[in-house]
């Protein structure tokens, strides 16, 4: 049986599998001096799919107290609101 696993060429791995444990990964906001409100809660918007009063109360929390998390679920997930986010130069970080 080792010998077979020692011998089994890297093509036959099955890579697509899926290895998460179940976590979840949250998406911070950080506050900046250079975006508008109207610029944040459209971004917000469109990255997360919220309303805009949820959008608008993130970019509230995120003006008062510097940042906010604005959004929870899979890293994958978590990646792309980042990439939304960070299209306009928001400034984002992912924590698990």
């Amino acid at each position: 049986m080792e010998k077979e696993l020692e011998n089994k060429p890297i093509g036959d791995l099955d890579v697509d599998e899926d290895i998460s444990i179940g976590l979840e990964s949250k998406v911070v906001l950080f506050n900046d001096d250079w975006h508008t409100f109207d610029e944040v809660i459209s971004q917000l918007m469109k990255a997360v799919h919220c309303s805009y009063e949820k959008a608008r109360s993130h970019a509230f929390e995120v003006h008062v107290k510097g940042k906010s998390i604005v959004y929870t679920g899979s890293m994958k997930e978590c990646l792309r609101v980042t990439s939304v986010l960070e299209e306009i130069a928001l400034t984002t970080q992912i924590i698990t």
